[in-house]
Order: structure tokens, then sequence, then C-alpha cells
């Protein structure tokens, strides 16, 4: 009776471990969101604040660095030392092999904005050097952008 109970615990021990794990998209992309992994934000007009937001590599390993090109577009409300400054310079950022999270940083500078205005910074992942999609899998391309609003 003993060696019975034996041969069936080796026998759902050997089916359990053969379980199917999910090992997530098998498309690699890149995205950029909040801290919080929100695709928009506001950031109020009368604080002063550097905020991070977040690229993220979503991948197996790689072994080599892949490069991230991103714009900056800013709406007509807000001018840059006055309203914010940006932290991280450039245009890119480079994911060295083992690194999935780069941050892009800007300052937000206390300044009451004009509501009649475009009062928006957006940040576009506009392409990398291994061609990796841009934004999360699927046609909506979700978090390919963020856009910051700025109001009082």
């Amino acid at each position: 009776m003993k060696n019975i109970w034996l041969l069936g615990l080796v026998i759902a021990l050997m089916t359990a471990c053969n379980k199917e794990e999910f090992s997530g998209y098998d498309m690699p992309f890149v995205r950029i969101s909040t801290e919080t992994g929100a695709s928009s934000t506001t950031v109020l007009s009368n604080v002063r604040n550097i905020n991070t937001y977040v690229v993220t590599l979503s991948s197996r390993p790689l072994t080599t660095p892949l490069v991230v090109n991103y714009e900056i577009k800013v709406g007509d409300g807000l001018q840059t030392g006055v309203d914010y400054e940006l932290v991280t310079t450039g245009n890119t950022l480079t994911f060295e092999p083992g690194v999935y999270d780069m941050p892009i940083r800007i300052k937000w500078l206390p300044h009451t904005v004009d509501a009649q205005k475009d009062n928006t910074l957006t940040i576009t992942l506009t392409g990398n050097n291994q061609n990796l999609a841009l934004g999360l899998p699927g046609n909506t391309n979700r978090q390919r952008v963020l856009t910051i609003t700025k109001q009082n």
C-alpha cells in the first residue's frame, strides 16, 4: 500500500511540472509611460518637480545595445525655461544588454498657463536600431506616445 502511494505521488509530481508558463509577448517592443504605466498625465502649474517618464524594453535579453530615438513636441502654451526644463538631453536612449528601463526626466517649473493655448508636451518614440515594435503590441500602438498636460 505504501508503494502505491509513493508511485502516485511521483506521477503527480512529474505531471504537475509539465505546465506551460506564459513567456511574455512573442514580439519584442519598446514603450513609454509614466512611472505608474499611464499613457497620459497632468502636471499642475503651481509645482516645482522633476518627473520621470519611463521608456521600457520588453524583450528577451539582448546581446547588443538598443538605441531608441524619440522626439519631444511642445504646444504653443509652454515655454522652455519658464514652464519646464529638459533634464534628460538629446533625443536617444541607449539600453545596454540587461537594461530594461531608461528614464526621460523633465523639471516642471511653477508658472500659470493660458488655458486657451496648447499646454501639452508630447514624447513620441520614433525608432530604434533593432527595428523593435514601438508601443504595445497590436493595432493601437498604445504607449508609443506619452502626452503630458500642464494645467492651472
